[in-house]
């Protein structure tokens, strides 16, 4: 006959419980430490393939990744708004901060996007300025288009300071005058600022030739041609302008005329001698200016 003793029972009954409920907690935070772990690993692998490249690829669907889960988030770029943009598209300037529609904000420095816009040559200033969560607004400044600049068979669009614009094409903007030679990017603005005194030689201009980095050659539409001296020019020029309103100097079918000398002005004629084809011996000009 088997005799059980109940009170003995229900006491190891009670320690065995005591002892499984104490090490639940134990056993629930090493499940919450391994899941965590593991959700790390998985982001730390996703982002590295992400951040490497290796999925991006044409019609990649992990590219788009990212922006989705900043969507869900409420980070996303869904309100974006560029002003000052004039000859370039809104979309160069997100492309150069690594912004697109619909993107990812996570992690986005305002800062460092504002440094990288104005590293850019055709973009002056720039202020780009981040609203939670999902607001971005950049305004940009342009380098306004002054001149075109040759050199070396190239052409280049520059702005006031001489800074080369590459992101404008020349031929878009052809109605700027032409400077050419070295140093004529630094020196066009006194130049035209200064033929903007005088109208009738700055209406003809074709081209300006930076000659020896110290003074302009002007050539007009009217193929006349203007040596302009190193010192004085704003005289030479109002003085060409003056001899053009008098006496319609640039209209007479002359080829040049040299100021490069204070006081003397040489004009070259274009009429040739019937029987030789030969041109005649400029005509020398004195006057006192």
């Amino acid at each position: 006959m088997i005799r059980i003793n109940l009170v003995a029972f229900r006491r190891m009954s009670m320690r065995r419980l005591r002892a499984a409920l104490a090490a639940k907690p134990t056993l629930a935070i090493r499940s919450l430490a391994r899941g965590a772990a593991c959700l790390f690993l998985i982001a730390a692998i996703a982002y590295g393939l992400i951040a490497g490249g290796h999925l991006d690829y044409g019609g990649s669907p992990w590219g788009k990744l990212p922006g989705k889960m900043a969507s869900l988030l409420g980070f996303a770029a869904d309100d974006i708004r560029v002003t000052g943009a004039v000859h370039q598209d809104p979309e160069m300037v997100l492309s150069a901060i690594g912004v697109e529609p619909g993107g990812s904000l996570i992690g986005f420095d305002a800062n460092r996007a504002r440094k990288l816009l104005e590293n850019l040559d055709w973009i002056a200033s720039a202020e780009v300025v981040r609203r939670f969560p999902n607001q971005l607004d950049i305004v940009v400044a342009e380098r306004e288009p002054f001149a075109i600049w040759q050199r070396g068979g190239m052409h280049y669009v520059i702005d006031k300071a001489g800074t080369a614009v590459s992101a404008i094409d020349p031929a878009r903007v052809s109605v700027l005058p032409l400077v050419t030679g070295e140093g004529a990017h630094l020196a066009a603005r006194e130049l035209i600022n200064q033929l903007e005194a005088a109208p009738a030689v700055r209406s003809h201009l074709s081209a300006a030739a930076r000659v020896g980095e110290r003074r302009w050659t002007l050539y007009l539409d009217n193929g006349v041609k203007l040596a302009l001296p190193e010192q004085g020019v704003a005289e030479a020029l109002a003085l060409v302008a003056r001899l053009d309103r008098e006496q319609q100097l640039l209209s007479k079918g002359i080829r040049g005329v040299d100021l490069r000398v204070r006081g003397r002005v040489v004009i070259e004629t274009a009429t040739f001698e019937p029987e030789t084809d030969k041109p005649k011996k400029p005509l020398r000009l004195s006057e006192r200016r």
